[in-house]
């Protein structure tokens, strides 16, 4: 992988991490039309730890309130905290499906299936985010929200549609739903890069070099995208999401059968 390939990957992930249209699906998308050869899984990784700076970036002040609330013993922040654990709880069936994950990144043609679940999923919010008027999941419904993410795990389902749609369907308000969304994926990315980085240390010079570079591209990227993500989601066009989805899925598909 060139430094270019790996700054072109970087630029679609940053650009389709807050977007719920699948960051990992577009890179494995992507990837198979361009012919490029990637570092694999710890390459994937990589990119979402660069995209997690950018959500502590952007919610620096929601995180900073909630850390200093937690160590003056603020209830309400505690319980926040205790949430996102409590949504993570799921994850930890990844760990019993390891091999299963990592091979489906290497079916594009399942990729481009599941992308047309995401579009469902996104869709189906146009009837339920102007319904969605609570301040707050619940300590169930943040387990939902924790299952829709295990779901996600599956390369061409969206972590950020998934979330963001149960949150909604159970009724939490869109801007919030969107908040713990990004918030728990900090948890995600962060234990996935825990699990990876003796592969990283593996690596050859070149490699790092690469991925540096498309590390880079990815925060850029992911700071614009998800401040477009939130704009867009207030101003209840988050459901139109799902007509790109449904044409990248179906036109991949139909770029294989042809090709």
């Amino acid at each position: 992988m060139t430094d270019f390939e790996a700054i072109w990957l970087g630029l679609v992930q940053g650009l389709t991490e807050f977007l719920p249209v699948s960051s990992s699906g577009h890179l494995v998308l992507v990837s198979t039309v361009m012919g490029v050869v990637t570092q694999g899984i710890v390459f994937e990784v990589a990119l979402h730890v660069a995209t997690l700076v950018a959500v502590l970036a952007f919610y620096r002040r929601r995180v900073g309130a909630l850390l200093s609330g937690a160590l003056r013993g603020d209830r309400e922040a505690i319980q926040y905290g205790l949430k996102l654990g409590v949504a993570t709880l799921p994850l930890g069936l990844a760990l019993l499906i390891q091999d299963q994950i990592e091979s489906a990144f290497e079916s594009p043609a399942l990729v481009a299936v599941a992308l047309l679940v995401t579009g469902a999923l996104v869709f189906s919010t146009r009837r339920t985010a102007p319904a969605a008027n609570r301040d707050a999941l619940t300590w169930g419904g943040a387990f939902l929200v924790g299952i829709a993410q295990l779901f996600a795990i599956t390369p061409g389902i969206s972590r950020s549609g998934s979330t963001v749609a149960a949150a909604l369907a159970l009724g939490v308000r869109p801007v919030v739903a969107a908040e713990f969304s990004f918030l728990l994926s900090v948890i995600a990315v962060s234990g996935a890069a825990a699990v990876k980085l003796p592969e990283v240390q593996d690596a050859s010079g070149q490699d790092l070099r690469a991925i540096a570079f498309g590390c880079l591209a990815a925060l850029v990227s992911g700071v614009f995208a998800l401040a477009l993500f939130v704009r867009l989601l207030r101003d209840g066009r988050f459901y139109r999401f799902a007509y790109y989805a449904w044409a990248v899925g179906v036109g991949f598909l139909v770029w294989r059968w042809v090709g």
